[in-house]
């Protein structure tokens, strides 16, 4: 017989962001033709880069996890499409 959870569960913790994220980084120049050239937070350089990529429809039709590169993108990439998870790691390499 199951027995039933008690309700004595610890109220949530606020979630403080991560100091880490919200440095401003300044985006290489290939980057920056996408982005804008000013120092922003990584969790605001995925943000602009996914309204280009919704902008410009460069979702893939069949497979919405892949992104194709346009000439911008491509400089940034490195490559003709890549996955939306693989595409913060190669930000990485584009700021500092």
């Amino acid at each position: 017989m199951a027995t039933a959870k008690t309700a004595t569960a610890a109220p949530a913790k606020k979630r403080t962001p991560n100091a880490a994220f919200m440095k401003p980084l300044t985006p290489s120049p290939a980057l920056a033709a996408v982005v804008g050239a000013t120092p922003l937070p990584r969790t605001e350089i995925i943000s602009k880069l996914w309204v280009y990529i919704k902008a410009h429809k460069l979702q893939d039709a069949a497979n919405k996890r892949m992104i194709n590169a346009d000439a911008k993108l491509k400089e940034v990439f490195g490559k003709p499409q890549v996955s939306m998870f693989e595409m913060a790691g190669l930000i990485g390499k584009h700021v500092k």
